[in-house]
Order: structure tokens, then C-alpha cells, then sequence
């Protein structure tokens, strides 16, 4: 799987936001930038004890860094690496918890999206978990800027008409705010 993804990588030229839930990260750094791909996103759980030096090594190899949290970790631990000298560009909520497809979103996360807006106004800020066109205006109205949505997309009879849905909340969103 691993290969197959750098393989799928390094022929795209489209922004590819590449989302690890790994325990290493730093591991993946540099196979993921060789691929081309554009974000790369650790979750902080695995990373309070080194995540300057990832985010430093995440730049050096041309990639955008960003964090994730999981439903159970307070909003607040990433607030040290968006304030950094060198911070992450993105903050990407869980609405579920990781690890597969088609979980119920989570509500309540919305404060996390809420609290990071009202304290970064120009922070790109990322919801994953259980989006689609039921969810999309919680997400977008809590100051999600960045949609991540699977099923909801791969699922649908026409899944052309389900990302314009999600686009235009976001964009609509964005143009009230």
C-alpha cells in the first residue's frame, strides 16, 4: 500500500494533502516529499516530544505542514505549534475517531473548529469525519475552511453533485464571514 501511494503520488500535479496516522511520522517525511505530495499532516498525540523538529524537516522537503487532534484531545495542545516561530499552515479537527470510513460525525467538535477560528481568523482549518451534505454546514459555519469527506463522496449516485454541495457551503461560509 505504502509503495502503491508514492507510486500514485509522484504522477499527480494536483495539491495533495496527505494525512498520516502513524505513530512515526518523521519516518514518512522524506518518501512523501520525493512523491510530491504538497500538505503533510501528523497528529499531535504522536508528536509532543518532537514536533519542531518535524515541522522543520516537513518544510525542508517543500510540503505544508500541518497537526491533527483526535476527538479526546483538548483544542489547546495545538495552539504551541500554530504559535510557533516556525508553526504548522493547517489544523485539521477529527469529527471521528481515526482508523475507518463511515463514522457518525461528532458535533460537539465544532467548539475545537469555533475556538481555533475565533483565536487564528486566517488559520486554514480542516474537519475529517463523517461529512457530507447532512454535516457540511455545522463544519463550514464553525469555521471549517478545508472539507476532508470519503464516504459520504464515494457513496453517492452522483458524487460530482455532492462535492459541489460541500464547496458551496464552505465557500458560502467563508463569503458571510
Amino acid at each position: 500500500m505504502y509503495l502503491l501511494m508514492l507510486t500514485i503520488l509522484s504522477f499527480f500535479r494536483a495539491y495533495l494533502d496527505c494525512h498520516l496516522m502513524v505513530t512515526n511520522p518523521s519516518d514518512y517525511v522524506e518518501p512523501f516529499g520525493k512523491a510530491g505530495a504538497s500538505g503533510f499532516t501528523f497528529h499531535i498525540e504522536v508528536a509532543r516530544d518532537n514536533w519542531h523538529e518535524l515541522i522543520q524537516s516537513i518544510r525542508e522537503k517543500g510540503m505544508r505542514p500541518g497537526v491533527s487532534l483526535r476527538p479526546g484531545t483538548p483544542v489547546e495542545e495545538v495552539f504551541p505549534l500554530v504559535e510557533a516561530e516556525n508553526p504548522v499552515e493547517l489544523v485539521l479537527v477529527m469529527t471521528v475517531e481515526p482508523g475507518f470510513g463511515g463514522q457518525k460525525f461528532m458535533p460537539e467538535m465544532m467548539d475545537k473548529v469555533r475556538a481555533l477560528r475565533k483565536k487564528y481568523p486566517s488559520l486554514d482549518i480542516e474537519v475529517d469525519g463523517g461529512l457530507g451534505p447532512s454535516t457540511i454546514d455545522a463544519a463550514a459555519s464553525a469555521g471549517a475552511n478545508c472539507i476532508v469527506a470519503g464516504s459520504s463522496i464515494f457513496g453517492a449516485a452522483d458524487p460530482g453533485e455532492v462535492i459541489l454541495a460541500l464547496r458551496k457551503s464552505v465557500e458560502g461560509s467563508q463569503n458571510k464571514g
